[in-house]
């Protein structure tokens, strides 16, 4: 029934979305223009050889088979901005592979890392995929949120979007905000809210059935494999880092993905994170008392302001 009424609801949801981003970014004289250039962009981090492009250069695959998976990297460095992808996931059986889109201040899993993770939880054929999301701010995570999609996300490509901003961080698909954190300046000393060291975007494909599909209780099936995840359209619409300090951090407000309206989301959006709200969420950290029962102060922070 969710489904139906999401279907007759649609249209009208995502077409006000579309004009709400389209605005801004025509406000800005910048836009997030796919790159489809893999080696304009972006870096091998391992297993040459489990990665594949399509014949004219536009399509990226990641494979992983019982030796290794592989990843790749952005060849720069941003802080805050808009950054989007669209993916194909694993289709299939895909029970503990886990499909990571996400961003890190450094190269490795480092104890003082900032993170902004979207990690694509495989599960076994028929049954759906599952969204994880976390934040770290100084190696600190442990803010994990878990969806389930209103489609199938093996079946075609769909966007996976992040707004990052001094405010708020934005988790997008489709256009439709599934996760927003906000940061606020009532914390003298925030120690949840990543805004001070700039990120490379990555992607990867790797095993992680001690716990990715049902706590660890599915494991991956290698006579399935390789798994292949599938990523087109790369687009960035943000402050490039250049050390020792880029002018474009004390500018951000020039842009778009800075100005007031990408601080807030507007009517439309907070209709459609409502919904998603209501019938898509399957974990909550911050509803988890049993693991934190003092709940994380930036669980007080309410995400319609």
């Amino acid at each position: 029934m969710a489904t139906r009424r999401r279907r007759s609801t649609s249209c009208s949801f995502m077409a006000a979305l579309i004009l709400f981003i389209s605005a801004l970014m025509a406000s800005s004289s910048i836009s997030a223009t796919p790159i489809q250039s893999f080696e304009d962009n972006f870096n091998i981090m391992w297993s040459e050889n489990h990665f594949t492009t399509s014949e004219d250069g536009q399509i990226w695959n990641l494979s992983l088979d019982n030796d290794t998976g592989c990843g790749f990297q952005t060849k720069h460095m941003y802080r805050f901005g808009w950054f989007s992808m669209k993916l194909k996931l694993v289709g299939g059986d895909s029970a503990g592979v886990v499909t990571a889109y996400y961003m890190c201040s450094e190269n490795g899993a480092g104890p003082e890392r900032d993170e902004i993770d979207f990690e694509f939880l495989g599960n076994r054929t028929g049954d759906p995929y599952i969204i994880q999301t976390n934040v770290f701010k100084n190696g600190t995570g442990n803010r994990e949120m878990r969806h389930s999609l209103w489609f199938d996300p093996t079946k075609d490509y769909h966007t996976y979007s992040i707004l990052w901003n001094n405010h708020q961080l934005v988790f997008f698909v489709d256009r439709v905000p599934i996760r927003v954190y906000k940061n606020s300046d009532k914390v003298p000393n925030n120690d949840f809210f990543p805004n001070q060291k700039p990120m490379y975007l990555f992607s990867s494909i790797w095993n992680a059935d001690d716990w990715a599909t049902r706590g660890g209780l599915e494991k991956t099936d290698w006579k399935k494999a390789p798994f292949v995840s599938s990523y087109k359209d790369f687009a960035v619409d943000g402050c490039r880092w250049k050390d020792p300090f880029p002018a474009c951090v004390s500018t951000t407000t020039d842009n778009w993905w800075d100005q007031y309206d990408a601080w807030h989301l507007s009517k439309t959006q907070k209709m459609d994170y409502a919904w998603v709200q209501r019938n898509l969420v399957v974990y909550d950290y911050c509803q988890d008392r049993e693991r934190f029962p003092k709940l994380p102060w930036e669980c007080s922070i309410s995400p319609w302001a």
